[in-house]
């Protein structure tokens, strides 16, 4: 089932796919799609209603605003959409927009799952900081980012990237889409506020690379959440072996 929700002042709202029955989970995909993000959460539509958010950007949602994928656009959608005061589960560049709505309706969130979230702390880690200096570049320069800093960021985001040879057409149109994006480093993200409201929060990620998984502890420890590891499936957490059942278990603790 379909449905299209929003900013109001959006002449185009998103769409949100939803199947299964249950309490509500919103599921917002980051640079890949919702199809490629969720599948392996299939399963859980026999407890949970499944509403899969398509970001602006990826249909059939309409394109953001001049063509630059925005967090606080991201917002104001998802802001829209917490009515049935549902679960949020949400990945990578995604956690962005979520935490924001989030913090602007606390009262209305049941409880919030970041996965691997483009949080880039601690701001002083050099790791962290290489990651973040290497995906600024993408956002800036798009394909014309040096390519090996280009491959090495795409295999850390879990594209297929080939060692040697053109990339992938799939993984080229998720550059293109990517380029001129609004940078992880300009959100305002209201930590204080998650805590303070008392939702319960979960911080995951797939122990594939040592900057996200600091990134990650740190997130986990600004907002008091819980923290898991779910190795196997790369950036792409919600597939990895094992993951759909600790997801489920902290939704029905948070329910």
């Amino acid at each position: 089932m379909a449905d299209t929700a929003g900013d109001p002042r959006a002449v185009q709202p998103i769409t949100v796919m939803r199947q299964g029955s249950g309490p509500e989970v919103l599921l917002v995909h980051g640079g890949a799609s919702s199809a490629t993000t969720w599948s392996g959460l299939a399963l859980l539509g026999s407890r949970w209603t499944l509403a899969s958010v398509h970001r602006r950007g990826f249909a059939p949602s309409p394109p953001p605003p001049g063509g630059r994928q925005d967090f606080d656009v991201d917002a104001d959608d998802l802001a829209g959409l917490l009515d049935r005061r549902p679960h949020i589960v949400a990945h990578s560049y995604g956690a962005l927009g979520a935490l924001i709505a989030a913090a602007r309706r606390p009262a209305r969130v049941r409880s919030l799952t970041l996965i691997e979230p483009s949080f880039f702390l601690p701001p002083d880690d050099p790791e962290v900081t290489r990651l973040r200096r290497m995906g600024e570049a993408v956002l800036i320069h798009g394909l014309d980012t040096d390519p090996a800093v280009l491959r090495e960021f795409l295999r850390v985001a879990g594209a297929p990237v080939p060692d040697k040879g053109p990339l992938p057409e799939a993984v080229a149109r998720g550059v293109r889409r990517a380029h001129g994006s609004r940078s992880p480093g300009e959100a305002n993200l209201a930590f204080d506020v998650i805590r303070g409201a008392g939702i319960p929060t979960l911080v995951a990620s797939g122990q594939h690379t040592t900057a996200v998984e600091r990134m990650c502890d740190a997130t986990a420890n600004q907002l008091h959440a819980q923290r898991i590891l779910a190795p196997g499936a790369g950036h792409f957490v919600a597939a990895a072996p094992g993951f759909a059942d600790q997801l489920d278990r902290f939704l029905s603790s948070s329910n």
